[in-house]
């Protein structure tokens, strides 16, 4: 009998244990987790690609291109040109990001650029712009971002 109580016990305490060790691990919101500089790996413009990191042969240079996130809710944005703008960035959905009140305003935003959130994790942001760039030609801009 007293074999038995010990069986079930045991079988209790292992149990109990499994179900409170695996407990998920809730990912940290969108917003903190893009919350970094980014930079662009790979720039598709209306569905070509125009930039990769390293290749040699890319039609526009976006080695310059940075999205700083870091000091939130500043924004310092830096176009394939070179021009910087500050600003703020929101995030008010887990599929949107806002960068408002540029400085200087971007070629026709109006200060404002929104951005579709593609993908996120720790090293890599993709993000397709809402409206097209005039800078680019009226492109619809997607940015695959790293943090370096």
């Amino acid at each position: 009998m007293k074999k038995i109580h010990f069986v079930a016990f045991i079988a209790l305490a292992m149990l109990v244990s499994v179900f409170t060790g695996c407990k998920s691990k809730t990912p940290a919101p969108v917003s903190e987790r893009i919350a970094k500089v980014w930079t662009a790996s790979k720039v598709d413009e209306n569905s070509s690609t125009v930039f990769t990191r390293g290749a040699t042969t890319n039609v526009r240079n976006y080695a310059s291109y940075k999205l700083d996130l870091s000091a939130a809710p500043t924004v310092k944005y830096t176009e394939f040109d070179g021009n910087t703008f500050t600003g703020q960035y929101t995030v008010p959905s887990d599929t949107r990001l806002v960068l408002s009140n540029l400085n200087p305003q971007p070629t026709g935003t109006n200060g404002t650029i929104e951005f579709n959130i593609e993908l996120v994790d720790d090293n890599n942001l993709k993000l397709t712009r809402t409206t097209a760039s005039q800078k680019t030609g009226n492109t619809t801009n997607v940015y695959t971002l790293t943090n370096p």
